[in-house]
């Protein structure tokens, strides 16, 4: 298991005075895939009470079948995997795998608008059930003898029924939705929690590391109180609520960042909510229920930069915190491990990929607009091809959750923008300190990545220089004609009055030691870094 934290934004942990927690898949880790496979059955329960035929419960769900991130496209009834501007990488109707041409037909340019109404896009890990399931009631329906595709192909006609791709989209939708919000699901968990629910003694000691650092702690979940407390006392013990400065049920999330509710107290020894508003201070050791960010930021005198939240879902937790209310993040991504498994195991397969880029670059290095005989590719070509295809089978059925070949996916996009931090699991935090300097990796565009630094390249403004031997000792010359050197904004260096969206409360602790060395002693290590394919050796 990977223990490390990878870093989209420089993060100093030392300036961080309140650290938010959600609760589902990311202080509390379910096991998988046996809560995939509780909340599948349950749901094709719920659809035969519905009305589908009694043949769907031999549906058995298979972890190596559905990856999150997929856009679900209910008009046509596929499943798609997309790049962050919206290209189509992968197209699956059911169970088959469409053609270059099958996915062109219904797709001009191999492209799709997320803002098109008929688009469902399955990011969290409680949409994995339900994308196998939409590929199964497809699958089922397309080869079933008593029905025939319509010829909009937009779902299929058995007699005098019609059943389109948008109505099994819809009722699988309320299925889920009603084994998450009204089944006995819960109850489930809660009467087996060894089989369902992991129990990390790393819990513990993160949430005593932070506050005998000095830092506020709250936990903020969409789970009503009753789940909440049993989730957490088998997670910390019945004394759980000394952990947080804040405990927040109820709160649903993304609404919560936006308008949001009104905070009320919660009746722990009943579960219910006391009467009326609360309007004074949050106290430690009481159970709120609802409330808003606006709310939150005001009561605590919390400035925007000052909170870390720590969540699973790219949405609710992190997209909206980010945007809303310019909280840093830490997005938990329980797959990493698999992802990094692949990764490091099958090394060899990136090395091979790697080294027929590099052929088709020497292919072409030494042609220029005079060439006329066009070399012949096709060979290399479908190596690679099939070189990235094992190697997204390495993955699963529908490949990494971050990329397709050698493109990134619009999941990898929306943890590179709006996820400051990532990890497999919050508690890796565990094995830093306090005071850690998360700096990220210097961003190298294709310009930088693909030139080597021992190339030897003259720039067109030479010419133009006189007495300075380069651009830089030209800009120092000028610096110096002027009254104060150029000032320029790192994200590592903002000043501790940065711009916030609250009242600047009181720091929790004197400056650290480490400050003045912090720049000299960074990590570098903090993120995985793809060798560039090819490297420019030209002198």
């Amino acid at each position: 298991m990977s223990l490390r934290v990878f870093v989209n934004r420089s993060l100093r942990m030392e300036k961080i005075n309140f650290f938010g927690f959600d609760m589902d898949y990311t202080l509390v880790q379910y096991r998988s895939p046996d809560l995939e496979i509780l909340a599948f059955e349950l749901a094709i329960e719920r659809l035969i009470d519905m009305g589908y035929p009694e043949e769907i419960r031999k549906f058995k769900y298979d972890p190596i079948f559905p990856v999150r991130g997929l856009w679900f496209d209910y008009a046509y009834g596929n499943l798609l995997k997309v790049d962050g501007f919206g290209n189509i990488l992968v197209g699956m109707h059911g169970f088959k795998f469409l053609k270059t041409s099958e996915i062109e037909e219904i797709y001009p340019n191999k492209y799709l608008q997320l803002s098109e109404s008929r688009v469902f896009v399955l990011n969290t890990l409680f949409n994995l059930p339900e994308t196998h399931l939409l590929a199964y009631l497809i699958d089922y329906f397309d080869s079933h003898t008593d029905y025939t595709l319509l010829d909009d192909k937009t779902g299929l006609l058995g007699g005098d029924v019609l059943v389109s791709y948008k109505s099994i989209f819809h009722d699988c939708r309320s299925a889920v939705d009603w084994v998450h919000l009204e089944s006995d699901m819960k109850e489930m968990i809660m009467g087996n929690m060894e089989k369902y629910v992991v129990q990390d003694d790393r819990a513990c000691l993160l949430l005593r590391q932070l506050r005998e650092a000095g830092r506020q702690t709250f936990l903020l979940t969409n789970s009503d109180y009753r789940y909440t407390d049993k989730m957490m006392s088998f997670l910390l013990g019945d004394d759980w609520r000394s952990y947080f400065n804040i405990c927040v049920v109820d709160a649903k999330k993304p609404k919560w960042f936006a308008e949001g509710t009104v905070f009320r107290e919660v009746d722990t020894n009943t579960g219910a909510v006391k009467l009326g508003i609360h309007t004074g201070p949050l106290k430690e050791g009481v159970v709120y229920s609802g409330g808003s960010s606006d709310a939150f930021h005001k009561i605590v005198k919390a400035r925007g930069k000052d909170v870390l939240y720590i969540g699973d879902h790219i949405f609710g937790d992190v997209l909206r915190s980010k945007k809303s209310r310019g909280w840093r993040t830490f997005l938990v991504i329980p797959e990493l491990d698999h992802e990094l498994t692949v990764w490091t195991d099958r090394r060899p397969l990136f090395e091979q990929l790697n080294q027929l880029d590099n052929t088709l670059a020497d292919i072409y290095k030494h042609l220029d607009a005079t060439s006329r005989n066009k070399p012949q590719i096709h060979t290399v070509l479908q190596k690679v091809k099939s070189l990235a295809h094992e190697m997204d089978q390495e993955y699963g059925v529908l490949g990494s959750l971050f990329r397709a070949g050698s493109r990134t996916t619009f999941f990898a996009s929306q943890v590179e923008r709006y996820a400051d931090l990532y990890a497999s699991s919050c508690y890796n935090l565990v094995h830093y300190p306090s005071f850690y300097f998360f700096r990220a990796a210097m961003q190298l565009m294709p310009h930088e990545s693909t030139v080597d630094h021992s190339s030897v390249l003259k720039s067109s403004k030479t010419d133009l220089l006189k007495r300075q031997e380069s651009v830089g000792q030209q800009v120092r010359g000028w610096t110096k004609k002027t009254a104060n050197e150029n000032e320029f904004c790192h994200e590592e260096e903002e000043d501790e009055q940065s711009i916030s969206d609250g009242e600047p409360g009181p720091r929790l602790r004197s400056k650290s030691l480490s400050d003045d060395a912090a720049e000299e002693e960074v990590a570098d290590t903090d993120v995985v870094g793809v060798p560039p394919a090819f490297v420019d050796q030209q002198q």
